[in-house]
């Protein structure tokens, strides 16, 4: 199989909503709304990782490290809501398509195939860490433009990062 030149369509996550009705209130502005999609790409993006290597895992800790990604998923998806819906709530468009996805994010692709608890835990943890990132070096500009959407970030960054923990410390041994 050849690899595929992906093409974002246009615009891709660049619109606004008309103001209108009850909608009147804080407008996110394009460096604000260009931030909060960075994030959703990579709440996607995490997600399908997450999922990829929970279908495709063998080895030794096979059934903890296979539930356990269900967690991982569960904080993605719940993440690329809330993010979603803030950047609705700021009238902004979200936009999830996969084409802007595959295209736009941070984090390194994923093996296909089957894929070893050791190697999957590795991958995991970088999957996570890059995500993490993506909202650690958008967090200080979204903090000064909406705190409210800091807010959002701070809480995911704080459970992604238990579940970087959490998957990472499955193939660690105590240093004596």
């Amino acid at each position: 199989m050849t690899e595929q030149t992906i093409t974002v369509p246009q615009p891709a996550g660049d619109t606004r909503t008309k103001l209108e009705n009850a909608e009147k209130g804080f407008v996110a502005s394009k460096e604000l709304s260009d931030s909060l999609q960075e994030v959703l790409v990579d709440f996607i993006a995490l997600s399908l990782v997450g999922k990829q290597a929970h279908w495709n895992l063998v080895g030794p800790g096979f059934r903890s490290l296979h539930l356990n990604l269900d967690e991982v998923v569960d904080i993605a998806r719940a993440g690329s809501d809330d993010i979603a819906e803030r950047m609705r709530a700021l009238h902004a468009t979200p936009d999830g398509r996969p084409s802007v996805v595959a295209a736009r994010t941070s984090l390194p692709q994923f093996p296909q195939g089957e894929v070893s608890t050791d190697d999957a835990i590795n991958l995991m943890v970088e999957a996570i860490e890059s995500t993490t990132g993506t909202m650690r070096a958008v967090h200080d500009g979204v903090d000064e433009a909406d705190p409210t959407s800091a807010d959002i970030l701070h809480g995911y960054i704080e459970k992604l990062e238990q579940q970087a923990w959490f998957v990472g410390a499955t193939a660690r041994t105590p240093k004596n």
